[in-house]
């Protein structure tokens, strides 16, 4: 095959895996029944009619095993962050004392946990679609190369089954963390 084709063949391995990493720093933010900061990763705060992620606007910490607290770094903002925390789909009631915001984690009871399930589901099929839509795009590429001259018939469809092999490698690792997301989300 052609350096053309095996740099396609990379670019497609590089995207995928970044895409696999992606979706697991997705499945980091789903709760699980422990504290853990990255629960308020996708919480987008209204600040100044600007959407701001919660991180760059408090600090937060899990100080106990069922408890994150987040401080404001501008306390005017407090009952923004309190909103957008309610308006989440993180399901956490947040409580203020003026200064700081903890967030209690409770017990997760079973219909929550398949509520929890299939977010977490749903994410992974926005990975898989996303790596399909890499192989996709190589599979374009390919086409384009052949239809220029610049590699064989033979040397695309190889190049198709590496591809094909490589989509399948990544979906299988993404199905891997799936399934134990799912497991550490259904764990009592």
């Amino acid at each position: 095959m052609s350096d053309l084709i095996d740099e396609l063949l990379a670019d497609a391995g590089e995207r995928m895996t970044l895409t696999v990493e992606s979706t697991n720093a997705e499945f980091a933010t789903i709760r699980t029944g422990r504290a853990s900061p990255a629960l308020l990763d996708r919480v987008m705060v209204d600040y100044y009619e600007v959407p701001t992620p919660l991180k760059q606007l408090a600090t937060i910490n899990a100080p106990e095993a069922r408890l994150l607290t987040v401080q404001p770094f501008d306390i005017s903002s407090i009952k923004l962050i309190e909103k957008a925390i309610t308006d989440s789909d993180i399901g956490l009631t947040p409580g203020n004392d003026g200064k700081l915001i903890r967030l209690s984690i409770p017990e997760l009871n079973e219909e929550r946990r398949a509520e929890l399930v299939k977010v977490v589901r749903a994410i992974a099929e926005e990975g898989r679609i996303a790596i399909r839509n890499v192989r996709r795009d190589v599979m374009q590429d390919l086409r384009d190369l052949r239809e220029a001259g610049d590699a064989g018939a033979d040397d695309e469809h190889r190049a198709e089954q590496e591809l094909q092999k490589l989509t399948d490698a990544k979906v299988a690792g993404l199905e891997t963390h799936l399934k134990g997301k799912e497991a550490e989300i259904t764990e009592v």
